[in-house]
């Protein structure tokens, strides 16, 4: 079974009142604090605004969009993370932005290099949200992103 993530993740207050502006946004309450907006295709297309906006190296990331996730960074951390995963093999990315400004990243981990959970880009990008793992597992297990397995599954389950 795979495992596919693409999504801003920011605290719960923030990103319900930015994501407001977002047609087709859709927010689902994570742990410790912090939610989750899925990149739909209607975000997307709803964010794209057609600009030479700088190109992280994401795969879902429309170009245009780091400007409006900076903005909302003015009132506490954003990050945007990707993953996908199957049969134990994959790749993740994050980036976090704060105070307006690029402040992690964009950080990734390449396909087939094993890393520890802890250094993991989303688990890092997580940190910097303030997120702290437990004993035994990681700021993405302590914030349930092993939840669901995919983007449909977590727009679906959203809270608004």
């Amino acid at each position: 079974m795979g495992y596919e993530l693409q999504a801003v993740i920011a605290a719960d207050e923030l990103l319900r009142a930015a994501s407001r502006e977002v047609p087709g946004a859709r927010v689902v309450s994570l742990q410790q604090g912090l939610s989750l907006m899925p990149m739909t295709d209607e975000v997307f297309d709803g964010v794209t605004d057609g600009s030479d906006g700088a190109d992280l190296g994401f795969w879902k990331l429309p170009r245009g969009f780091e400007t409006l996730l900076a903005q909302w960074s003015s009132a506490g951390p954003v990050a945007y993370v990707e993953a996908e995963y199957f049969g134990g093999v994959g790749e993740q990315r994050a980036v976090v932005w704060a105070d307006g400004s690029l402040a992690l990243g964009p950080l990734d981990e390449p396909e087939k290099k094993w890393f520890s959970r802890a250094v993991s880009p989303i688990s890092q990008a997580l940190r910097r949200l303030g997120a702290r793992r437990s004993l035994g597992e990681d700021e993405f297990e302590a914030v349930g992103l092993d939840r669901h397995r995919n983007n449909e599954d977590w727009a679906s389950s959203s809270t608004g």
